[in-house]
């Protein structure tokens, strides 16, 4: 009796969502296209990493490889410059966490507080318009002020001091990266805190009129923790990337004197695909690895955030 029940349950609940999705029918068509662009570029491809477990022969295919179990990760770890790649993702990553994650915040209450709205249009395309251009161009403009020729060492040059190897010095060259890091995404990034500003109730700040708030006041009492959430949410999904942040920007930024000390992961993946002799069942093992981190990162920042009162990534 109870197995007839919870079949009849099953249908009922398969019929409701069967006519949820009917009834909605338009909204999913819509879904269709990414649906299919997902399962065709992001969970097809799944089945290569199979390739983490096996010795790769080009003439068996990926399929015919031989499993070789934990055979690629023997090597993995006892790779100095693997673990020397690990700490140089966590550390410069890290540092894109502390400097880089609050920039579109702060843009965004920057930009709700200019009472003139055209001038406020005005700029947020100004701030936006970075986030079109590729890394190729942001790395040319970078190479063109800041190389030892560029426009910066010219000014100094012409008031008599020495050229300064901005982008051939390690110390140097990761604050740059994440100077035009800020500069080409805070605005695009912004968008999304002055939606969550467009929530708020009005209600809120005119009651606070009439208590006589100020500015200030009003931006820490009703402005950010009304947008709370939404900083949460983008932390953890931020969180969620922290071993794969940054590699096209550090691909087309670097250079000899400075490639070992940004060589993060993903750059560390590339040499060993593209610049040595070529193991796709190492590679693929290191891949694997950084996904499996991200997705340790991820679910610490979520439960992490739920332990200190937060809602999570899923409420």
């Amino acid at each position: 009796m109870e197995q007839q029940t919870g079949k009849r349950s099953f249908g009922e609940r398969a019929g409701n969502l069967g006519r949820a999705i009917w009834k909605h029918r338009a909204i999913y068509t819509l879904l269709i296209p990414g649906l299919i662009w997902y399962a065709i570029f992001a969970y097809m491809p799944m089945g290569g990493l199979s390739l983490a477990f096996k010795q790769y022969k080009a003439n068996l295919g990926i399929w015919g490889s031989p499993w070789i179990g934990f055979g690629n990760y023997e090597f993995v770890f006892r790779d100095a410059a693997f673990w020397r790649a690990m700490w140089k993702t966590i550390t410069i990553n890290m540092g894109r966490m502390i400097f880089q994650f609050p920039a579109p915040i702060i843009l965004a209450l920057l930009l709700n507080e200019f009472r003139m709205k055209r001038y406020k249009r005005v700029l947020q395309t100004v701030y936006t318009f970075p986030h079109f251009l590729s890394w190729v161009i942001v790395a040319s403009i970078a190479t063109n002020v800041l190389s030892l020729d560029g426009m910066i060492n010219q000014v100094v040059t012409a008031f008599g001091g020495e050229p300064i190897s901005f982008l051939g010095d390690p110390t140097a060259f990761i604050p740059i990266l994440y100077i035009t890091d800020i500069w080409k995404y805070a605005g695009y990034g912004s968008i999304i805190y002055l939606a969550a500003i467009s929530g708020i109730d009005m209600d809120q700040y005119e009651a606070a009129d009439i208590d006589g708030a100020s500015r200030t006041q009003k931006l820490m009492h009703i402005t950010i923790p009304s947008i709370l959430p939404t900083i949460i949410i983008m932390f953890i999904m931020t969180t969620g990337q922290i071993m794969s942040m940054g590699f096209d920007q550090i691909f087309n930024m670097s250079n000899a004197a400075v490639k070992q000390s940004v060589e993060v992961l993903d750059m560390y993946i590339y040499r060993i695909t593209f610049q040595s002799a070529t193991d796709f069942s190492f590679s693929t093992a290191v891949s694997l690895f950084r996904s499996v981190l991200n997705m340790a990162f991820l679910v610490l920042a979520d439960r992490g955030s739920k332990l200190l009162g937060g809602g999570g990534l899923f409420g």
